[in-house]
């Protein structure tokens, strides 16, 4: 019996396959460039919108704290409407917006002496909210009221600016309250953003 040994030809990729694989390994690489970028930009927005957030929970918080006087009352009088919005911040933390960098805020930041009113009591802006930031942050945050804060249409802004690329296009984000019919606290069902990724 004759044996027939066929020569087995040799094996590799030709020049096309390696450049299709070439082609797919490029798109593949841009896709994950983006996508991280894109990460990256959602984890920093996610800071404004959760401390704005929380900024919102603290002034409800407050507009329902007991601010009545400590004075005695007599006998069949009143105390008046106790419930009040925290005033106007005396600066935004950090006063200047950070540049493509992040600011480690301290308490004293959080603490103006100008929100502080006699005996120690926080009587408006973040000491009143009770809101700090003890983590490096990329964004300003400001508090402003509109009004006296006792009374139906008074308002609160709060904002969060930040530059998170270095090139001096801001990031804003806002969220507003309002006090409505019935003296109820009503804050935006969502924060109004404008170039949120810049």
């Amino acid at each position: 019996m004759m044996k027939v040994s066929q020569r087995k030809g040799k094996e590799g990729f030709t020049l096309i396959e390696l450049m299709i694989v070439v082609a797919i390994v490029g798109i593949l690489a841009v896709l994950a460039i983006y996508g991280v970028r894109k990460y990256l930009a959602n984890a920093k927005t996610a800071e404004a919108r959760n401390s704005l957030g929380q900024i919102a929970k603290d002034a409800a918080a407050a507009y329902e704290r007991e601010s009545m006087t400590g004075a005695v009352l007599a006998q069949g009088a009143a105390a008046a409407m106790s419930r009040s919005l925290c005033g106007s911040a005396a600066a935004a933390v950090p006063v200047a917006v950070p540049a493509g960098a992040k600011y480690q805020s301290s308490p004293a930041d959080w603490a103006n002496p100008a929100d502080i009113g006699a005996a120690g009591v926080a009587q408006k802006g973040f000491p009143c909210l009770k809101f700090t930031m003890d983590a490096p942050q990329y964004y300003s945050y400001n508090y402003v009221l509109a009004g006296a804060g006792t009374a139906v249409n008074d308002q609160f802004t709060a904002t969060a600016q930040g530059d998170l690329n270095g090139d001096a296009v801001l990031s804003t984000f806002t969220l507003l309250g309002k006090i409505g019919a019935g003296f109820v606290l009503n804050v935006a069902p969502n924060i109004s953003e404008v170039n949120p990724e810049e």
